[in-house]
Parts: C-alpha cells; structure tokens; sequence
C-alpha cells in the first residue's frame, strides 16, 4: 500500500499519478492525512501523559522513602487519572492507525510517469514487436485440434475428473510441458535467481502482503474449513519470504525463482478467445522475483524485461511488447510489461508474461526493509515476472511450429523434452 510519507510529502504528484488509472483518490487521502495528523497529536499527548505518570511514580517513590504516606496517596490519585488518560488516548491511537489501515488498503499504487492514461487494453503502448508471423501451411488447424490429433492433452477427461479448465497432458504434451519448466528454471539459474519449490497454498497474510487479499480474493481458491488459498502465482510464495524481514543493504539485490501451479477460479467468457489452453483454471508456471534496493529497481526490471526476451527467441517465437496503460494495470503494480506471443491458426495475440515493479506498495504490506549506509530504515522494491506461464507458450508453439507433417520443436528446447518433432 502506499506510505504515508509519500502521501505527506508528494500528496499532489500522488492524485494526479492515480487519475491514470480513472482513481479520484483525493478525498480519501484528504481523510487518511487528517487521521494521520490527528494521530500524531494522539501520540505527542500520550507521550506528554505517561512522561507525567513516570515523573508521579518517581515522586511517589521519594515520599514513601522519606514516610509521606499520607502526600504519596495523594499523588497516587493523580496516577490514576493520568493512567486513565493514556488509556483513552491509546484506544484513540489504535482506533486512527485502524481507520488509516483499512482506508489505504482500498487506493491502489501510484503509476510511474511513463505510465500513460487509459482505460482499458486498447490503451496500452507497444514497445517493441520481434519476429517474423510465420505463414501456415493450407490445413494449418488450432492448438486444440493439435493437442487432440496427436494425444498431447485431454480437455474431456479433464472436464470429466475435475471440470472446465483443468486438462489432463499425456504422452508427448507432458513431456513437452515438463521439459518447458526445466528450461526456464535452467535459464533462471544460470541469470543468477535462486531456486525455491514453494508451498502452493497461503495463509491470509501472505494474500495481504502481495496485494491478492482483500483486492483478489473472489478470484482465489479458498479452503474454507483451515483458511487457506491455493496460490494464483509463485510470485505470493516467493515474495513473502521476505515478509517481516528486515535485510542487509549488502544483500540486495536478491533473487528468487520457481515452478509452481497456479490456481485461478477467474471464469472468462465464452468464445475462441478463451478455447483450448487459451485460458485455464490450473496451469504451471515459472516465476522470477527480486527483491532490490529503490535506486536501482528501474535497471533491474529492464534486465527481467531482457530475460523474457531471451526466453521467447529461444522458442523461436514472434513476439510484442506492451507497457500497459493505467486503466489497465494491476491495482498494485506502479508499472508493468506484458509479453504477447502470436498464435498463428488462431490469428491471436496471447499473453504469456506481465513484468512488473511494485516499488514500495508491496514492501509496505510485507514490512520488508533494508537499513541503508547512512543508519536509516527503508522499504525495499519488489519486483516480478512470468518466465513463462506455460499454457499459451504451448498453444502458441503448437500451431507456429506446425507444418503438414506434425509440430517441429525449437532447437533449444529438444534436449529438455527428448525429441526433435511430434508427428
């Protein structure tokens, strides 16, 4: 969420960051300010309070050491009505911090200046596009049909065990899924990022601490009976590693990377847009984090962006790159990056990547900070990114890599899955 610092010291540059996303945040910082500045009163008063209540105790010590029985019972009563005070003010204190809590919770983070204003995806700004869109043979057909002719996935059988959303692979479809996530773990490795194999269920302060509770929970799966959520993205397990952590400047950056499922109860609408791999409710996942000092959080998400780039030419992939636009974005996200690959039988753009820096907005929620060389306690950046989600990096290679003979494999890819073709 967002600091109150920032509210204090850049109330303006912060409304008008949020009117990007189509926010008019201003009364409800207003509120949040005139809170704060009413609790900083509580606080000095509280202070001013017990400070009177510790110099009484001291001064009732002194009249019972010298026999004053009587003057230090006298005092005694003044304690007491101190001591009632600072009850109050206390209640006061924790009433304003709940009030100021709860009300930042609902004002999502402050877009980056290069965020532009938008309302929905027909906004977002192209960066770059790479890549060559292949040209199909006569009888080029979709991924599902694909999947279907040589028996890579089973989207009935799933149906049937579990429902929509949940397909089964097989044969070559879990060989080649299996070799995908070893791939990019390998990747991953090899820039640096440590390994995790995370839980793939959360409690609910790892949901706040990232952002899913209380903005996301109806798109979770939740375990009602132990009040657990099975994870939308590796990115909550990762992230929250580093809840209540307070880390050495030295330490930073550092980088986290692992293969999860990912459970997404978000249903979608009906249509070609979302047939097949195109949209599921269980798919895995390779996720990238890192956790980096503010001064150089810009740089780094650039190299995550360069990462993903890496990825997708190796899979011999056509490729674009939209820096989404405020209307657009997630509600914790100050910038993000989404990767789309094209699917050529489909003649679709599919996203398989979001990149993006948080900046303080998650750090605030997770407590996570670094005390810097000057002695100073800050929050860190946090920072994330798809590398890959597998569902439309397969759709897509499917029906790319397709030919009249069956579906050619990426070179870099062949050593991971143990064949060259499908056919």
């Amino acid at each position: 969420m967002l600091t109150l610092q920032s509210l204090r010291e850049n109330k303006d540059r912060v409304i008008q960051a949020l009117s990007k996303r189509h926010v008019d945040a201003s009364a409800d910082i207003d509120r949040i300010l005139a809170w704060d500045k009413d609790r900083r009163q509580t606080q000095a008063s509280l202070d001013d309070s017990l400070a009177k209540s510790n110099a009484l105790s001291r001064e009732i010590g002194g009249l019972m050491r010298e026999g004053k029985k009587d003057a230090a019972e006298a005092v005694k009563g003044k304690t007491a009505e101190l001591k009632e005070q600072s009850s109050d003010l206390k209640n006061r204190m924790l009433e304003l911090e709940a009030s100021i809590h709860d009300l930042l919770c609902t004002i999502p983070n402050a877009p980056h200046s290069e965020v532009v204003a938008g309302k929905s995806a027909e906004d977002n700004v192209e960066t770059a596009r790479v890549g060559d869109i292949p040209k199909l043979h006569d009888g080029a057909v979709p991924h599902w049909e694909l999947a279907d002719r040589y028996k890579l996935i089973d989207f009935e059988l799933g149906s049937k065990v579990t429902g929509a959303g949940f397909p089964f692979y097989r044969g070559k479809g879990a060989k080649l899924q299996r070799g995908l996530i070893q791939m990019f773990l390998d990747y991953a490795d090899q820039a640096g990022y440590e390994e995790f194999i995370p839980p793939f269920m959360i409690n609910a302060e790892s949901g706040f601490g990232t952002g899913q509770l209380p903005d996301k929970e109806g798109q979770m799966y939740h375990a009602v009976a132990d009040d657990l959520f099975l994870i939308p993205t590796g990115e909550v397990p990762l992230t929250n590693i580093y809840r209540d952590v307070l880390v050495k400047e030295q330490e930073l950056p550092i980088k986290l990377c692992g293969y999860s499922p990912c459970f997404r109860r978000e249903a979608g609408s009906y249509g070609k847009d979302v047939r097949g791999l195109n949209r599921l409710h269980q798919f895995d996942k390779v996720e990238i984090v890192q956790i980096d000092h503010p001064e150089r959080s810009y740089a780094t998400l650039d190299t995550m962006v360069d990462h993903i780039k890496g990825l997708l030419e190796a899979l011999e992939l056509p490729y674009r790159i939209l820096r989404l636009c405020g209307g657009d974005m997630g509600f914790t996200s100050a910038i993000t990056y989404d990767f789309e690959v094209y699917s050529a039988a489909q003649e679709l753009w599919l996203e398989v990547s979001s990149v993006s820096n948080f900046e303080t907005y998650q750090a605030n929620r997770l407590k996570c900070r670094f005390k810097g060389s000057d002695g100073k306690t800050q929050l860190v950046h946090t920072l994330n990114g798809s590398a890959l989600a597998l569902p439309r990096i397969v759709a897509a290679m499917l029906e790319n890599h397709q030919d009249e003979n069956g579906i050619r494999i990426p070179k870099a890819l062949q050593g991971y899955c143990g064949f060259e073709r499908i056919d």
